[in-house]
């Protein structure tokens, strides 16, 4: 009669596991995870920081070029308010349109704090998978 083909194959010498080794395989695996878990960090965090210096150049480059060009436009406005209301003097010109063009952006200012105030920034994903570990 053949002899029976042993089921354990990771264990051929059927000798069973000390409880020492089970925890030292816990342990290693724990500590892989949290390895893992934190590449997974560092590597969200770097996107994101990539995305922000995208971003910041982005918008510093076209507010310098925005302000040059709304300069211009003001000083545009500024002589056709004077053109067209003779009486009116070329300050006062300057009172209108610069009043009418701060007021304007500091709504712009609270529009854009409001909206900043919403931006979470942190590894969403890392998180998640933290919490269903746990």
């Amino acid at each position: 009669m053949p002899e029976p083909v042993p089921t354990n194959t990771a264990n051929p010498t059927n000798t069973t596991p000390t409880v020492s080794s089970l925890v030292a395989g816990i342990v290693d695996d724990a500590r892989n995870l949290i390895r893992q878990e934190l590449t997974l960090a560092r590597a969200e965090i770097q996107e994101d920081w990539n995305d922000i210096k995208t971003a910041t150049t982005s918008l510093g480059a076209g507010a310098v070029v925005t302000f040059i060009g709304g300069l211009l436009l003001c000083h545009m406005l500024v002589y056709l308010l004077a053109w067209l209301v003779p009486d009116l003097t070329l300050w006062g010109a300057y009172l209108i349109v610069g009043g009418l063009f701060t007021l304007g952006g500091v709504m712009l200012l609270f529009l854009g704090a409001k909206k900043m105030s919403k931006i979470q920034l942190g590894p969403e994903r890392t998180i998640e998978s933290l919490k269903e570990i746990v």
